[in-house]
């Protein structure tokens, strides 16, 4: 059996940046489960895997393009303290903001100033070029 669109696919996966740095893997934990079709998962991913048999390995590289997207200079904007909690006032802190339409956004602080705070809204992986590891552990 081969993954197909509406088959049900676990998998292991390790996930890497061009540096070599680990970001994520799944490895001895719980599988991630997603149905093929359904963009569940990356779809440049989802489309690398198309085929796949149980068993099977595959690296996996996956463009900004094709992945997060590209930073978006837009989505990094200053808040001034008084428009923060006092607990996000710091480095690494996440905070919510509603975009269009009511969106919830989650923003990183990147870097405080002396009246303002540095917040960025791309996903942490925007820009970044993606090395995956993939196995697949069952098809249904």
């Amino acid at each position: 059996m081969t993954i197909t669109s509406g088959k049900k696919v676990s998998m292991e996966y390790t996930l890497r940046l061009e540096n070599g740095e680990l970001v994520d893997n799944n490895i001895g934990r719980e599988a991630l489960t997603f149905e093929q079709g359904l963009h569940q998962i990356i779809p440049a991913l989802e489309t690398a895997m198309e085929g796949m048999k149980v068993g099977e390995i595959k690296h996996v590289i996956i463009k900004p393009e094709d992945g997060y997207g590209p930073v978006v200079n837009e989505a990094i904007i200053e808040v001034t303290r008084d428009r923060m909690p006092s607990s996000a006032w710091k480095i690494g802190a996440q905070v919510q903001a509603k975009g269009p339409g009511d969106q919830l956004l989650i923003g990183r602080v990147t870097e405080i100033l002396i009246d303002k705070a540095v917040v960025n809204f791309n996903h942490p992986m925007a820009g970044k070029t993606l090395f995956l590891e993939v196995k697949v552990l069952t098809i249904q």
